[in-house]
């Protein structure tokens, strides 16, 4: 089970840092003001500032660059902490730092210097160009006019991606202190098309309207899937489980059903709440909105029942 020291702020406490600030925006947290059941809700890739000096390293738009987000996921799951869950989101965007990878998933020829010998270069998510420090934006668009120095990286581990896992690791222990223990479950959204290149297959197909991953069972009770996929189903959803994604680092790393701490990945269809070309809100968002604050308010009843039935 993850485990380490986090400053926590009291019942709800905002802790983010204004995005007009000087100074980097990271994360924000959200808790209730009563924290009433074992579950988490994370949104690690929905963040919008996009750092000047990262902006300046690339030969994308910042909107070629926002098309890598999982737009307003944070917005859609935003009710959790009035549904008595903290909701933590990480404020940057995954293009410049993927918290939902191992810290050095790092692709070697994106660098003019030696990476650290414990740099994992031989992922598939490195070979497709999603490291840590992503190469490639949507649509396999090269993020970057010129090679980075490891210092970029490491500047970028220790800003934003540390701390976004010391919040995520301290609200763990603190579940586990409170409740005995915890879910997880870790938002994301997915475009309504899969690539001709996914090494996940789906290439050139459309998707479903949700995928839930719990690493084929490894990472999150049975039961938990089980009613999320059930509850999603009656209100008309078609289903996948683990496939084309069973889980990222988050799911991997955090979920350890032995001690008492789950992970439940979620992928929501883009489709059904955003146009996926301009990122604007659709007609849709509301909807989508609202199934996620029952979903939410139905595992804040029900999770405790679910993990230690």
């Amino acid at each position: 089970m993850p485990n380490g020291d986090f400053h926590r702020e009291p019942a709800g406490a905002v802790t983010s840092l204004d995005l007009d600030a000087p100074g980097p925006a990271i994360l924000n947290l959200v808790r209730p003001e009563t924290w009433r059941a074992p579950l988490i809700i994370a949104s690690p890739h929905s963040g919008q500032h996009y750092p000047p000096d990262f902006l300046a390293s690339t030969g994308l738009t910042r909107q070629e660059l926002r098309l890598s987000e999982d737009c307003y996921v944070d917005e859609l799951v935003g009710a959790a902490p009035d549904l008595g869950v903290p909701l933590l989101a990480a404020l940057f965007p995954r293009s410049f730092c993927d918290v939902n990878r191992e810290p050095l998933e790092l692709d070697p020829a994106m660098f003019s210097d030696r990476l650290p010998a414990g740099a994992n270069t031989a992922s598939p998510r490195v070979a497709a160009g999603l490291g840590v420090v992503p190469r490639l934006g949507a649509n396999d668009r090269e993020i970057y006019r010129r090679k980075l120095a490891f210092a970029e990286a490491e500047a970028r581990l220790a800003g934003y991606y540390r701390p976004y896992h010391a919040a995520l690791n301290g609200l763990c222990n603190e579940a586990i202190e409170k409740f005995g223990v915890c879910l997880i479950l870790d938002c994301h959204s997915m475009p309504s098309v899969g690539s001709h290149g996914d090494p996940r297959g789906m290439g050139g197909h459309g998707r479903v309207d949700f995928v839930l991953g719990d690493c084929f069972g490894a990472s999150c009770a049975p039961a938990v899937t089980a009613a999320v996929d059930a509850y999603l189903r009656a209100g008309g959803a078609n289903m996948r489980r683990n496939s084309p994604y069973s889980g990222g680092y988050v799911t991997q790393h955090y979920g350890r059903p032995a001690t008492g701490v789950h992970v439940l990945q979620l992928e929501i269809n883009r489709a059904l709440y955003v146009n996926e070309r301009s990122l604007e809100r659709s007609a849709g968002f509301a909807a989508v909105q609202a199934n996620m604050a029952g979903l939410i308010g139905m595992l804040a009843d029900k999770t405790m029942e679910l993990l230690k039935g």
